[in-house]
């Protein structure tokens, strides 16, 4: 084994690798082979370490020291000084916001000191392509500590004990599921990990994949042991080409080491398991659509019952859990059910994965105990709402999700309290709006993605949604009718009762939990003509405000319609029939004399 006195541990997940490290990853080897380092300094290409904002991002051991939107040209300098001469580089070192105070080391910073990484806890700690690195981190020791001490029934009751519920969006009892595969009859069982984050602001199960591969599939071989089943598929979407290369070469190793196979530590259990990549189709999240896929055939949902864990995959007994929950798994075999019910809430126990996108100053993955509140979430950790701005709301679970309003700040994040305020968990996606944001537009963005993305098959969903998609529309461009309000609300209660697969049900959410908390900007827009947030366009004016136009011409100059006229240094005219309201005016105005 080498030894080395320094690692530079550089983010290679998704987005740091479209901002350049992969470029430092290769000029910190070259430098450092130059400087005849190389046999003293190792560099390590990482998983996400989570403040995706501060991208790329570099950490330096022993020291910690964390580098954050480090450039090409910066690496010369940490080489050169930190490397080489044992001295910090600390105008390269990460900044809060706030405070401007300079965060020596990853514990130092806000954005960390309130998450507690369980299904991250070596996303940006390992290697994600080097399986010893994954079992010095007792990798592969749960699988082995359930094949040689435990039977199935007792693996499943840890899980059950534990209070893990599923991850990918309904909350279901981890435990329970297996045991209905455990129980159900069948010569053939499989096990399937659903990585079909199709959530818009969604990459929680992306960035497990890429940053430890391994954790899942270790839980798929303890799902496998514990329910009787010898195969397990990993449906994951094409355009995460990192991850699927990344967990492809994990099987590989894990095939080469043994934990995949044939008499897996030396007992008699097998297990393998293969990737099977999706189009792309947001349908295929749910689970009987995604069976189908696997099976070749259109990814459209099935009627239920009967539940995958008794007629599924090829018609055989099959448990379905998304990358997130899985991730969990070996870390509750190895440190025991009451240890991971001791965090969360009542009914919500552990930790739960957030991608924080939006109008917020941190974006990126955070891991928060449940039972966490939205203000820590959106202030303590997020750093708050970017220029001063209000917060107005924030919307979880994606397209099939809700909006929460500022009077639910203190709301304690978990999955019964969500859906009592209209909204819910989903798989993870958290995105922060301020007073900018127009809350009828907002629904209007969520449900056009659920009319493209329906499968079709049920008419609730692929009339019912696109009715609702044609009202906002009418109500944005400022045609909306009085009883517009009351027929979305209609339609909406009829598609849940009536869709077939969940994804439909919960399809009216972003519309319904807006006219619920947001029902005055609606009402702005029918009987008014009026957006509060002045962003739907056809119904923003834009007029020149007199005492303060000098009439210097320049926004006459800028505007492609020639819809603004006056005399030279003159109080100028905008004619709203001509008026395209593209805003350029605005912008080029230095002394705000013009308004929306």
């Amino acid at each position: 084994m080498d030894f080395y006195r320094a690692h530079v541990l550089v983010c290679g997940g998704t987005g740091c690798t479209s901002s350049g490290s992969a470029e430092l990853i290769e000029r910190f080897e070259k430098d450092l082979a130059e400087k005849g380092l190389d046999k003293e300094v190792k560099v390590v290409r990482t998983g996400c370490f989570g403040l995706c904002e501060a991208g790329p991002i570099v950490i330096v051991y022993p020291e910690g020291a964390f580098y954050s939107r480090v450039k090409v040209e910066d690496v010369d300098e940490i080489v050169e000084e930190h490397l080489l001469k044992g001295r910090i580089v600390e105008r390269l070192l990460h900044k809060d916001e706030e405070e401007q105070d300079v965060a020596t080391t990853l514990d130092d910073i806000e954005f960390y000191k309130k998450q507690n990484r369980v299904a991250l806890r070596n996303c940006g700690v390992i290697d994600p392509e080097v399986i010893d690195e994954y079992i010095a981190f007792d990798g592969y020791k749960a699988l082995g500590t359930c094949l040689t001490e435990k039977t199935p029934q007792e693996v499943i009751d840890i899980i059950k004990a534990s209070g893990l519920r599923g991850r990918g969006g309904g909350g279901f009892p981890t435990g329970v599921k297996w045991q209905f595969g455990h129980d159900a009859k069948g010569d053939q069982k499989y096990v399937i990990c659903n990585a079909d984050e199709g959530d818009p602001g969604a990459f929680m199960d992306r960035s497990v994949l890429e940053g430890d591969p391994h954790s899942v599939i270790e839980a798929m071989a303890i799902a496998g042991y514990s329910i009787g089943a010898n195969m397990g598929y990993v449906y994951v979407r094409a355009e995460y080409p990192i991850a699927v290369k990344r967990l492809q070469i994990a099987i590989d190793q894990a095939r080469e080491y043994g934990l995949l196979g044939e008499g897996i530590f030396g007992t008699d259990f097998n297990f393998d398991i293969e990737i099977r990549l999706g189009a792309g189709a947001f349908v295929c999240g749910e689970e009987t659509a995604l069976m189908e896929s696997i099976e070749g055939h259109r990814g459209e949902p099935r009627p239920k019952p009967p539940f995958p864990a008794n007629k599924g995959l090829f018609g055989k007994p099959t448990i379905i859990n998304n990358v997130e929950t899985l991730a969990n798994i070996p870390q509750i075999i190895l440190k025991g059910a009451e240890w991971f019910g001791s965090m969360g809430t009542e009914k919500s126990k552990g930790t739960k994965v957030f991608a924080l996108g939006g109008k917020i100053n941190n974006t990126g993955l955070v891991e928060i105990p449940m039972g966490t509140t939205l203000r820590e979430v959106i202030y303590d950790i997020g750093g708050g709402i970017p220029d001063g701005k209000k917060f107005k709301a924030a919307q979880t679970g994606g397209p099939s999700g809700g909006c929460i309003p500022a009077e639910h700040l203190d709301l304690k994040i978990d999955y019964d309290t969500l859906t009592s305020i209209g909204s819910m968990m989903g798989s993870g996606g958290l995105i922060v709006m301020d007073e900018d944001n127009c809350m009828v537009d907002v629904a209007k963005f969520f449900l056009d993605f659920t009319v493209d993305e329906s499968c079709g098959k049920c008419p609730p969903c692929r009339i019912g949604t696109k009715r609702m998609l044609e009202i906002l529309q009418r109500i944005t461009d400022g045609k909306g009718k009085p009883g517009d309000i009351e027929k979305l609300i209609e339609l909406g209660e009829s598609i849940k009762a009536g869709a077939l697969c969940g994804l439909g049900k919960t399809a009216p959410n972003p519309v319904l939990s807006t006219i619920k908390y947001f029902r005055d900007e609606y009402e702005a827009h029918i009987y008014d003509k009026r957006c509060p947030a002045g962003h739907c366009q056809q119904l923003l004016v834009y007029e020149i405000i007199p005492s303060k136009c000098i009439g210097c011409g320049m926004c006459a100059r800028v505007c492609p319609a020639e819809a603004i006229t006056g005399e030279k240094k003159q109080p100028h005219h905008i004619d709203p029939d001509k008026c395209i309201k593209c805003g350029a005016c605005i912008e080029k105005c230095k002394f705000d004399a013009i308004k929306r």
